[in-house]
């Protein structure tokens, strides 16, 4: 029963309306915007560990195997969904070289 359980034992990611509601962002799926708000609350991580880049921008590492991960699925998804958020201008993806981890950075959409 959900009245019994502690409230601090509730965590919630936050999803700007705008990927809801604003017709600019309708072609993106549900995983993708989900996986924006996993995006923007690794942004707060990012900032506390000084992940700052010579222009000031914070940028985020996540993996594609974290998302497939934190999303139940393949890598070939992973990357469509990587894809999805790029293309719609609410991801930049910077590529440090071969057995580096790309750097992401996430762009405000509201």
């Amino acid at each position: 029963m959900l009245h019994n359980l502690n409230p601090s034992f509730f965590t919630f990611f936050r999803l700007p309306k705008c990927l809801v509601n604003n017709v600019y962002f309708a072609e993106l799926s549900a995983d993708a915007k989900l996986l924006y708000a996993f995006f923007l609350d690794r942004v707060s991580l990012s900032i506390k560990n000084g992940w700052i880049d010579d222009k000031g921008r914070v940028f985020i590492y996540y993996s594609v195997k974290r998302v497939c991960k934190d999303l139940n699925c393949g890598t070939q998804k992973a990357c469509k969904l990587l894809d999805e958020l790029e293309k719609a201008g609410a991801l930049e993806r910077k590529r440090q070289g071969p057995g580096k981890p790309n750097k992401l950075y996430l762009k405000k959409v509201f």
